[in-house]
């Protein structure tokens, strides 16, 4: 058996097993911290490359705490101006379907029965996911709407609630975004 210690700083978190995880499952491989944020490994090499994932190295491999992982499942300052306006557009989505939810599900399933003939790769499997939400609890599925990690960015790629905002809504949606927005950036 061969153990090595990961160093952030100057303390050890946790021992890495022969590339795996530790007991304590506080170090991650770039794939496992992929499947955690629910996006592919190389955005995880780009979150690193890019100084928004702390990571060290073992060999030639990355690791990095879970800890700062589950960081940026939760946060938005790391999403680009259209994930940023795309998420307001789905807070709005929420907001109707909190109102309506049998007339939201209704016109999101009737969606899904349009783009499951039509989905190829990946967007299969989004599509799939959404069908899921739509058959478990409201709550879930207004979280993961509304989710800002990169699992909820790819989600609403694909989102079956096209057409539940009228024109009018959407227009004001993005006319008070873009307002925000600036005041936001100073």
């Amino acid at each position: 058996m061969f153990f090595v210690f990961v160093r952030y700083g100057s303390a050890v978190d946790g021992p890495v097993l022969n590339g795996a995880i530790s007991a304590s499952g506080q170090v991650l491989t770039t794939g496992e911290a992929a499947k955690v944020l629910g996006c592919s490994r190389q955005h995880v090499v780009d979150l690193c490359e890019e100084g928004k994932l702390a990571y060290t190295t073992v060999g030639r491999h990355r690791r990095v705490l879970r800890r700062d992982v589950e960081a940026i499942r939760s946060r938005t300052d790391h999403l680009s101006r259209a994930e940023r306006r795309s998420l307001w557009l789905a807070y709005a989505v929420a907001g109707r379907i909190v109102a309506d939810p049998d007339r939201a599900r209704a016109l999101a399933r009737r969606q899904i029965d349009r783009m499951r003939p039509v989905a190829r790769g990946q967007a299969r499997q989004w599509v799939a996911e959404w069908e899921r939400l739509l058959d478990g609890p409201l709550e879930d599925l207004l979280m993961s709407l509304t989710d800002p990690s990169p699992l909820g960015r790819e989600l609403r790629q694909t989102s079956p609630y096209a057409g539940l905002l009228d024109q009018g809504e959407r227009e004001r949606v993005l006319a008070s975004w873009r307002r925000f927005d600036r005041s936001d950036r100073g």
